[in-house]
């Protein structure tokens, strides 16, 4: 299927995997977003790793 479109299976399987983490990275991200919007409220995720910035002294402009 993949050699009709001139791609091996392996970096076809590579592509396919990045997409697939790329997407779940983008979604729990836009949920956590709206999440934010609409309560008002900080998840756990997020103040722990503003405590992990504070302890390494790393400003929002470094990010």
């Amino acid at each position: 299927m993949f050699e009709e479109l001139g791609i091996s299976f392996g970096p076809a399987l590579i592509v396919l995997l990045a997409l697939y983490f790329i997407v779940k990275w983008a979604v729990r991200n836009g949920i956590k977003e709206a999440y934010r919007d609409i309560t008002g409220k900080v998840t756990t995720e997020d103040v722990e790793e503003e405590q992990i910035r504070d302890e390494l002294g790393i400003d929002e402009e470094e990010k």
